[in-house]
């Protein structure tokens, strides 16, 4: 009985593909596991968990974003500065006043592998403020793409 034999992709075969997705109304959580497993590039039929699949992923309208619960005001990002006692926070609703873009950044980017793979992959999400995103990249023809994600309960 012969073995399945894979076939492994060679990297001049794949061909880039961009996706635009619109992050109004979303939960972050749910929006940034999407995005993740798309530039991993899982859903394509010669996924290799090794190689880069040159998907490339413009979201917009980031400070558009949900959270669940009370997670505006509890949920605490972290960042140090290298120096000694330099460690910063700041909870959710304070980030998303100054840089909205680094909470889907930062969800994104802990759903990704840990490694050089990951750090290029890293490169290929460009995220947009509203307004801000106008049409920079559409000699690249990017896809538009609809992330359904459940909405959080209206709060009584």
């Amino acid at each position: 009985m012969k073995a399945q034999s894979t076939t492994i992709r060679k990297p001049a075969e794949i061909e880039e593909k961009w996706y635009l997705v619109d992050a109004e109304g979303t939960v972050v959580g749910r929006l940034a596991t999407r995005v993740a497993s798309l530039l991993r590039g899982k859903l394509t039929p010669g996924f290799s968990q090794h190689q880069d699949p040159k998907i490339h992923v413009i979201i917009t309208n980031a400070d558009k974003v949900l959270f669940s619960g009370k997670k505006w005001a509890d949920k605490v990002y972290y960042h140090h500065s290298g120096w000694r006692t330099g460690i910063k926070e700041a909870t959710a609703g304070e980030l998303l006043e100054r840089k909205p873009e680094e909470i889907l950044r930062n969800a994104i980017h802990g759903m990704l592998p840990k490694n050089r793979l990951g750090r290029k992959l890293n490169t290929n999400v460009r995220i947009y403020r509203s307004g801000e995103y106008k049409d920079n990249h559409a000699a690249q023809k990017p896809e538009v793409l609809n992330i359904r994600t459940r909405q959080p309960r209206a709060k009584a």
